[in-house]
């Protein structure tokens, strides 16, 4: 009994350091806002992802045998939600500083990952794939919990700076509308790949 904790970090860092909507939506509230004003938001974001391991840890996916349609419906509002993001992404314009209003805050970042379909996938073939059959289920979702949390520490900062980086690049150039619709097509696309290609 137990958890394949090297395999487990090498999955979830393919899937916490690549392109996804919370990466995307990472990047282009780094490239609008910066790093700094950003950090509440990432900080959400990180934490709200285990508002959804702990859940399905000790057995909320068990009801997707018995209530299979909420589950559906649940996959498709979340898509709705990250599409709505991305349709705010294509129209933002970069500038840190710029009186558009302040960056999205703690609470804002905190629902990214409990509304993306990705991360619902992820964590449950985490706890599918990487844990032994009879692993008690507090141990298990310590562990997974704990790597998730480690590596979105990381990451996450990395792909908000990265936005920073390219905006201080961009920013009032021609390229700056091609960077945010670029932005949000990838954010399309990793929400299609989670529903469809089963990201």
């Amino acid at each position: 009994m137990g958890v394949a904790i090297g395999t487990l970090l090498v999955f979830f860092a393919s899937q916490v350091g690549t392109p996804g909507p919370a990466n995307m939506t990472l990047m282009a509230t780094g490239a609008r806002w910066g790093l700094r004003a950003a950090l509440p938001f990432v900080g959400g974001v990180v934490l709200g992802k285990q508002l959804i391991i702990w859940p399905i840890g000790f057995g909320l996916m068990t009801l997707a045998t018995s209530v299979p349609w909420l589950f559906a419906a649940l996959k498709w509002i979340s898509a709705a939600y990250i599409l709505w993001l991305a349709y705010k992404v294509a129209n933002l314009r970069l500038g840190q500083g710029g009186e558009t209003g302040p960056a999205p805050g703690f609470a804002a970042g905190l629902v990214v990952h409990p509304l993306n379909p990705k991360a619902w996938a992820m964590i449950t073939a985490g706890f599918t794939g990487f844990v032994d059959p009879g692993t008690p289920a507090l141990t298990a979702t310590a562990v997974l919990a704990g790597c998730l949390l480690g590596l979105q520490l990381l990451l996450h900062p990395v792909w908000t700076y990265a936005g920073e980086r390219i905006a201080r690049t961009v920013a009032g150039t021609p390229a700056e509308r091609t960077l945010m619709w670029t932005l949000a097509a990838l954010t399309v696309l990793s929400v299609a790949w989670a529903l469809f290609g089963g990201g």
